[in-house]
Formats: structure tokens, sequence, C-alpha cells
């Protein structure tokens, strides 16, 4: 087995199917490191324990996760049929082509490009505009506040890989997460800029990040509350959510969450106001 090839882990029931992204040695013997395909998971195992299987594989964990992948799709394009319909008014024609809309504008900073190129892929399936940048956790605090001001975007996502060390009891200690705390130092940086979190929607985290002290810290929304490991595109979908919920409306947060692959273990957060802006009529020229 080498760097690149697709796994399965015995010991887990070959639940999650994992790529090869590095080969290391300890006093222990040779230990294979992986990240999982669809949730965020950097893991690491010894060859005893791995199983080489195909591209087309899925683990039970993966079917079950695709399989709420295309229906989170298929609910959030059929759901906005219909919803956008200006107040009836003696003035205005009720033509359904003359309608038009902008959703929200998207940044999704991403510490891994691959998930990254993912997520940009399901927000085109969306329709949605979104600008993705692949940049270390540790270097987002750096650089987030430029991004914001050269893009302009509506939502920011902060995400990448993060979780709890081994044998960590205090959850709410900082130094006991592998990235939470960048995530917590974008996010601040971000509230200095921007301290409205109707302007500016943040959500910030990834598997197993520090709930509580990223929405402290002035995030909308953050993974993950129960510290489990989430989806790599619960983010996309937080997003969609709030990028097509009118502006006049305060988007459920309840909602939101049921529209994620994770649900209420993995995301949550506050009350957001909507980011979609209704226009009327459309120009007959584009």
């Amino acid at each position: 087995m080498g760097i690149g090839d697709i796994v399965v882990r015995k010991s887990y029931g070959k639940d999650i199917t994992f790529k090869i992204i590095d080969i290391k040695e300890n006093e222990d013997g040779v230990v294979y490191v992986l990240k999982g395909i669809n949730i965020r998971i950097i893991a690491d195992a010894s060859i005893d324990d791995l199983e080489h299987v195909n591209d087309e594989f899925q683990g039970e964990k993966d079917k079950i996760l695709n399989a709420r992948v295309n229906q989170a799709i298929k609910k959030a394009i059929t759901s906005r049929d219909g919803a956008y319909r200006i107040t009836k008014s003696p003035k205005i024609i009720q033509e359904k082509e003359l309608m038009f809309g902008r959703p929200g504008k998207v940044l999704h900073i991403d510490g891994d490009s691959v998930y990254m190129e993912n997520c940009l892929k399901v927000y085109k399936q969306l329709n949605l505009e979104a600008v993705g940048k692949a940049i270390v956790e540790k270097e987002q605090p750096i650089q987030v506040v430029e991004l914001v001001k050269e893009i302009k975007p509506d939502i920011v996502v902060l995400t990448g890989h993060d979780g709890v060390l081994k044998n960590s009891k205090d959850y709410l200690d900082l130094n006991n997460y592998r990235n939470s705390k960048y995530y917590i130092e974008s996010v601040k940086a971000l509230r200095n800029f921007n301290t409205s979190y109707d302007e500016l929607v943040i959500f910030a985290g990834a598997c197993q990040s520090c709930y509580e002290s990223i929405l402290d810290a002035g995030a909308n929304f953050a993974s993950s509350p129960s510290r489990v490991l989430i989806h790599c595109l619960d983010p996309v979908f937080v997003c969609e959510k709030i990028a097509y919920t009118r502006i006049d409306k305060v988007v459920s947060i309840t909602d939101v969450i049921e529209n994620t692959i994770t649900g209420i273990k993995g995301i949550g957060g506050l009350q957001t106001r909507g980011k979609y802006r209704e226009g009327y009529p459309k120009s007959p020229y584009v």
C-alpha cells in the first residue's frame, strides 16, 4: 500500500473510506496516516488494520452519508420553488417570470484543498456564488480579514481539520484541540472588522471543534456541539439555507441544522437573518 491508495479500517467494520496521505515510522513501527473521503477526519492505522479497496467502494457509513447528501441537495433546490414571491398588490403583476433574486455570496476558506474543491462543486449545484481559498488553519486568522475586504462576501466559512487530543477530559480547554484556537482567532478578527451578525454571517469549525468557544468568539454557526466528526459538506448546506432565505426573515435554526448531513450533534448556531434579496421586475435584456 502507498500514498494515494483508498483503504478501510477492518477494526471499525470498514465503515469509512479513507485515502492514505502519509506513511511514517515510530517506535511501534510503520504508521499510515489517513484522510476521510467524505468525513473531515485525519486518522492513523497500522498496515494490519487496513484493507485496500477500489475507488468505487463505499463503507456502510459512507453509503448513508452519500444518500443524505443527495437528499439534502434535492430538498434545498425544491424548497425554493414558489418561496420567493412578492406580496400581492393591484399595481404589480403576479407573474413568476418577472421575479428575480440574488442569494448571498460565500467565501469558503478551507484548510484542506480537496474538501474545498468538493464543496465548490456542490455550491455550483446549488446555484450559489462561492469563492474558495485553501489556507492552512494556522494562517486563516492572518489572511481572513483582507480576503473579506477583497471578495466582499455575505457569508464566510472557516473550516478544515480539527480534533480533540487523545485522553482529553476538559472539552472547554482549547489546548485540548488541534485547530479550534485558529478558528476562534479568525472569528474574532472578523468580528473586529464587522460586529454585525446579520451583515457578515460566519460559520466556523471542523470535526470535534470547540463549539461553545467558537460561538462566544462571534460566529453565527459552529461545530461540533457533541464533539462528533462532521461531513465535509455540512458548511455548504448551512450557507445554502442562509443565502436563500429572504433578508426580511430570520432563518429557523432547526431548519438550518435539519438540512445538514451530521445534524444537531455536529452543527449548531444562533438566530440569523437571511441573505436573499428579491427583485422585481426582471430585465428583458438579461
